[in-house]
């Protein structure tokens, strides 16, 4: 008898469109395939065969990999995006716990003394001068 395992989360389970492939992968064949073709017909001639192989599997092997590459359940736009962002904000250098809470403080106290000289400063603008009354 014929035995079929069932994954218990579903979520990670992605449908198969064609020639057992997702409809991403199926887009991904058919981009560059539109690129690499083109690329190896019109280079066939000037490079000679080896080369204009060599052209087109340049020019399609990043969206393969684009394509194909998954890590931890991300695409690899998403995961590359995230190395990104992380790279941008994350500070370069570690610091330990102590420094760390030093640092803050010294900022926070920074932007309490700035913020009550702004405050100081906008109730002064606010302020209407008083016409004097005359007394009779």
């Amino acid at each position: 008898m014929a035995y079929v395992q069932i994954p218990k989360d579903l979520s990670n389970v992605k449908t198969k469109v064609a020639f057992n492939l997702t409809k991403r992968q199926l887009i991904g064949f058919s981009v560059a395939a539109l690129i690499g073709i083109p690329v190896y017909l019109k280079a066939r001639v000037p490079l000679g065969n080896e080369g204009a192989v060599f052209l087109m599997l340049m020019l399609t092997l990043p969206i393969f990999f684009i394509v194909f590459y998954e890590k931890d359940g991300l695409t690899s736009e998403k995961y590359l995006r995230y190395i990104y962002l992380h790279e941008k904000y994350q500070p370069k250098l570690r610091v330990s716990k102590k420094k760390f809470r030093e640092i803050r403080k010294e900022e926070l106290n920074a932007k309490k003394s700035s913020g009550r000289k702004a405050n100081a400063n906008k109730k002064n603008a606010r302020r209407k001068p008083r016409k004097k009354e005359k007394r009779a």
